[in-house]
């Protein structure tokens, strides 16, 4: 390094200031290019081209312990040559959970989507922040042309909208637009001088509620959890019994969010009804569609989010469109789409510039009223974040590759096979249904042959709450898929199964039930 300094000195005009070098740029362009090629090399052979493969593992099961053994994740004082950092690469890779799988059912999200990822790639490289336009020109227009066409799949005639890191964020923008509607003067004179208000949601709803509400300081215990039915679906007159109850109390109502695709069992509340008492009470409607709202892409399946005011005849994707009551809808597009994580919507019906009178700081470093173009543009001013990605710009480029028939037959298909998995565990010994579903998620149990004679009882399901958890165990380390298990609303650990890529096959549902019974065999 000092002999380096010492060439650089005796160049012609050397800059020296605080013993920094200031003359040309310090890091290796050539360098730094072979490194990117290399590792795109490594990208494409080792997670791309093996993405649909399905004799390759869906993971490489270590302990922590060891895990950070393999990695060296200690950093040091000098760097790592681009040889150690390479394999480096593969490893970070090797003992990754490869989502893209065909057999990863583990989650609300699968898949790879070729047109995202490119997208993904293009917004690494370009490192944007959709704040303003002058900054992010291409990214601004692009999430305003997709706000507005997921506006119109919802139906409403005009609205607002931001793309958001999560559903939980866009619940909780929610949460906090319904409360500076009811009482506009908190954004400024906080939470002092202010009622109780309190807010209902489903006792399936997600739990950022309860977070949301935490986090905003409404209080969790202000969180009404509203009763269910036996399918997860909240029920209305249990809802009206409980508004009517807190305005008696003293309390004021002031926000329903409603779940559209609930996380476990997949369930949709009957959002018509929710609307109706909604209207009644004067309470903002927040439909939490995060998981569920993908569904409006479909002819067949928009039937699931039946919150109609009317129906009118537009000459645009469809020839019936549906007005949707809600106030506000949560959309996560990198669920049953593959947007890729993260791409999530929250559209606002009002479009009157109510998010932006929530959430403006008016930063004059950034919003400045006297720029040369048209500031209107600047829409950064309605988020809560200053850095923003452009997350649009991977549902924008996938939806203009597929077009919205390819998107429709994407969800179409991925329901169809759910309904293929449904008939065949009902064929099968040994398999039992918790419901029938209504969408992707298909909830079971397995009962090995050990349990199949016992009387039911307290004995019977202690026993099957253990059987899920050592499945799951036994698939992850033999790497053959991975399967999400959980307990819920009293019921024993059982299997949620959710198909969503459309690289998942007939073929693959049934090695799902075969490799349970493999794996099982000996319990």
């Amino acid at each position: 390094v000092g002999v380096c300094k010492q060439e650089m000195l005796q160049k012609k005009n050397a800059v020296l200031v605080d013993g920094v070098i200031l003359n040309g740029p310090i890091m290796d362009s050539k360098a730094g290019e072979k490194f990117v090629e290399e590792a795109c090399k490594i990208i494409m052979e080792e997670i791309i081209q093996k993405a649909d493969d399905v004799t390759e593992k869906v993971c490489e099961w270590r302990a922590p312990e060891a895990l950070k053994q393999i990695l060296d994740l200690e950093m040091k004082d000098t760097g790592e040559s681009n040889q150690k950092l390479l394999q480096l690469c593969r490893d970070v890779i090797q003992y990754s959970v490869k989502t893209s799988h065909p057999r990863f059912f583990n989650q609300l999200y699968a898949g790879t989507d070729y047109y995202s990822l490119v997208a993904r790639f293009i917004t690494e490289a370009l490192n944007p922040s959709v704040y303003t336009y002058e900054v992010s020109p291409v990214f601004l227009l692009v999430e305003e042309a997709v706000i507005k066409k997921m506006i119109e799949c919802i139906g409403w005639e005009e609205g607002d909208g931001i793309f958001n890191p999560g559903g939980s964020v866009s619940n909780m923008y929610a949460m906090n637009l319904a409360r500076y509607k009811f009482c506009p003067d908190i954004k400024e004179k906080g939470l002092s001088g202010l009622p109780r208000l309190v807010l209902f949601t489903s006792e399936e709803c997600h739990y950022s509620m309860k977070k949301a509400a935490s986090f905003l300081g409404i209080g969790t215990e202000n969180v009404c959890f509203i009763k269910t039915d036996e399918r997860g679906k909240m029920i209305p007159e249990e809802l009206e019994i409980q508004v009517q109850r807190a305005r008696k109390e003293g309390s004021a109502p002031f926000l329903v969010c409603a779940t559209a695709g609930t996380t476990v069992l997949g369930a949709f509340d009957p959002l018509d009804k929710i609307a109706d008492i909604c209207e009644k009470y004067g309470l903002w409607l927040h439909v939490d569609a995060s998981w569920g709202g993908s569904a409006l892409i479909s002819r067949k399946h928009c039937r699931l989010l039946h919150g109609i005011h009317r129906q009118v005849q537009f000459p645009l994707t469809f020839s019936v469109y549906n007005f949707f009551r809600a106030d506000s809808v949560a959309w996560n597009p990198h669920k049953m789409l593959l947007a890729g994580i993260q791409c999530c919507a929250l559209l606002v019906k009002d479009n009157s510039g109510l998010l932006k009178k929530c959430y403006s700081a008016k930063a004059a470093y950034l919003f400045q009223q006297d720029k040369f173009y048209d500031v209107s543009y600047d829409t950064g001013d309605k988020s809560i974040q200053c850095s923003r990605r452009p997350d649009a710009f991977k549902f924008w480029l996938m939806w203009k590759a597929l077009g919205t028939s390819g998107l429709e037959e994407r969800l179409n298909r991925a329901l169809a096979l759910a309904r293929y998995l449904v008939e065949e565990i009902k064929k099968r010994e040994g398999f039992q249904l918790l419901l029938e579903p209504e969408y992707a998620n298909v909830c079971f149990w397995y009962i090995p042959p050990s349990l199949r004679k016992m009387e039911d009882g307290p004995e019977f399901w202690q026993k099957l709450h253990q059987v899920a958890p050592i499945i799951k165990e036994r698939m992850m380390k033999k790497g053959s898929m991975m399967l999400g298990y959980q307990p819920h609303q009293g019921k024993v650990n059982f299997f949620r199964q959710v198909v969503i890529s459309p690289q998942v096959s007939r073929e693959d549902m049934d090695f799902l039930l075969d490799e349970i019974e493999l794996l099982a065999k000996d319990l």
